[in-house]
């Protein structure tokens, strides 16, 4: 007989680590953004592609002139400029993330993002759990 006592959650992440195997992407499933204009997602890992909650990883593309809605997320956001300028609004700042620079926004923060400049934006975004619409709580 085995008795096993302590955090029954961590001892479940140990055996699921056990049994996951390496998870080869052969290509990004094409998402469907929000806000105005024709941003482009190509999502690597999350929900979507990969159908893991934990991370999630997306290429955006976003065109001169898109603005998302603003957002409440539960999930911490990493942002990696690539190409161009992105905005990032919060509740208590402006902030323009150029090519090479890096953000991270934090759970519960509300949040807009949007590309108002010539050119618009490439970036990498990384979330923390998985992006899902249903914690994203955007703004009605």
């Amino acid at each position: 007989m085995i008795i096993i006592t302590g955090n029954l959650d961590i001892l479940r992440i140990e055996i699921t680590s056990l049994f996951t195997m390496a998870k080869f992407i052969k290509s990004p499933s094409i998402i469907q953004a929000a806000g105005t204009g024709n941003k482009s997602i190509q999502e690597y890992f999350g929900h979507v592609n990969s159908n893991t909650s934990e991370v999630s990883i997306a290429h955006m593309k976003s065109p001169e002139g898109w603005i998302e809605p603003g957002q409440c997320p539960k999930f911490n956001e990493y942002t990696v400029v690539l190409k161009g300028k992105l905005k990032i609004s919060t509740k208590n700042e402006d902030y323009l993330v150029t090519e090479g620079q890096g953000i991270m926004t934090g759970m519960n923060e509300w949040v807009q993002y949007s590309t108002p400049f010539e050119g618009g934006a490439e970036y990498i975004a990384v979330c923390l759990p998985a992006f899902s619409p249903d914690i994203v709580n955007r703004d009605e």
